[in-house]
């Protein structure tokens, strides 16, 4: 169907990709050539490179030197701030067990002594209950993200700092409507996995990081 309306980029693009969506082209496959689907959509050649290029910067097409333009994805993936707005804090708790039970038992295998005693230090700051509700919360936060740090892994650290906006206004308003029980088991929790981590023990680690977020989902439920 031709583009008709402005701008034709954009236009272009979105047309391109609701046929990847529908499966004209298969994943890795090679799209006809500028010539055959500039007609199609009803613009020029110069405007279907745009949008060739707006949907390789969003990871749906690659252009590869001398070959082509090849399908690399079947969909755009939506923007990460909107996914996390309209999430769940379950969603984000058990992505959470993902992410960080991975980043504790790579923390026991590659933390160092600066970040364990950099994890005392959080663990200690977290432990002071006096300072308020999202006090504690950045304290808690900031814990979990030494872990992620001490565990190398730069794609873990992102993901969990995507996270951090969404859980805190989680955290703030979950334990508004229900306070800890027991604040000492849930410090003792968090020093089992701080000990853990100490002695390099990666499957402890990962097991005690898995149960405390398990708990803390099964409360929501």
């Amino acid at each position: 169907m031709p583009v008709l309306r402005a701008p034709l980029a954009d236009q272009a693009a979105d047309a391109l990709l609701e046929r990847i969506r529908a499966g004209e082209w298969a994943l890795g496959q090679k799209l006809p050539g500028e010539t055959t689907l500039a007609p199609q959509l009803g613009v020029g050649r110069s405007t279907v490179r745009e949008a060739i290029r707006q949907l390789a910067g969003r990871g749906v097409l690659q252009s590869r030197q001398g070959a082509g333009v090849f399908v690399t994805a079947l969909d755009a993936p939506e923007d990460w701030d909107a996914v996390l707005r309209r999430a769940s804090i379950v969603s984000v708790i058990e992505a959470r067990i993902a992410i960080e039970s991975e980043a504790a038992a790579l923390a026991a295998e590659r933390r160092t002594p600066q970040e364990l005693r950099a994890l005392r230090r959080a663990l200690d700051a977290r432990s002071r209950l006096d300072r308020g509700l999202e006090a504690h919360v950045d304290a808690d936060t900031a814990f979990h993200r030494a872990i992620v740090a001490a565990a190398h892994n730069d794609i873990l650290a992102e993901l969990f700092d995507g996270f951090v906006p969404r859980l805190r206004q989680s955290m703030v308003e979950m334990l508004r409507l229900r306070p800890l029980s027991d604040e000492g088991a849930d410090h003792d929790a968090h020093r089992a996995l701080l000990d853990a981590i100490a002695d390099r023990d990666a499957v402890a680690a990962s097991r005690l990081s898995r149960d405390h977020l398990t708990s803390m989902k099964e409360r929501l439920s």
